[in-house]
């Protein structure tokens, strides 16, 4: 899955939501489920996301909706194999970037 976020230091959950397509309340969910999502959060509690969250957030993203695993699957798919599994979907993510690319290149011609 790619998102489309603008570059910043920090990310409101509203805006990380509309990018992955959910509801907050599964943002908020996921950080209490997932050790590896930890926004700061400013006085009023509000949660601002770093850049890492968002690509914990797009790597469980991946496993849990697009390649199906339970939550508990996630949790140890991440535990166990998390610099495999972080490489290899950063490696696809950049193919699907250069295959939109092509495909943009294609349709000019």
């Amino acid at each position: 899955m790619h998102i489309d976020l603008p570059e910043k230091r920090y990310y409101g959950i509203g805006e990380v939501a509309r990018a992955f397509d959910v509801n907050t309340s599964l943002i908020r969910f996921w950080e209490k489920e997932f050790d590896v999502i930890q926004p700061k959060k400013n006085a009023k509690g509000n949660r601002k996301f770093t850049q890492e969250d968002i690509k914990n957030l797009q790597l469980i993203y991946h496993l849990v909706k697009e390649r199906g695993f339970t939550l508990e699957g996630a949790k140890t798919h991440l535990r166990e194999e998390r610099l495999k599994t972080l490489n290899n979907f950063e490696i696809i993510q950049k193919l699907e970037r250069v295959k939109a690319e092509l495909k943009k290149i294609k349709d000019q011609l």
